[in-house]
């Protein structure tokens, strides 16, 4: 089960399918550039999909409308 729960973070962003490609995309940046919002010792998850889930619901990353 992924911590934080999806319906607590819809509550920030308006859409299911712009959370999933928020968190796909951060995800990937994390990755790609090895970069992270907060210190290693912070995050509850292990992996990228998990820690991007938790910087959206901290309020570290924000999804922009176009």
């Amino acid at each position: 089960m992924l911590y934080p729960s999806i319906d607590k973070i819809l509550t920030k962003i308006d859409s299911k399918y712009m959370l999933v490609h928020a968190i796909a995309k951060r995800s990937k940046q994390m990755i790609e550039y090895n970069h992270f919002q907060m210190k290693e010792n912070e995050y509850t998850n292990k992996k990228e999909l998990g820690r991007a889930l938790e910087e959206i619901d901290k309020g570290l990353v924000t999804v922009i409308k176009k």
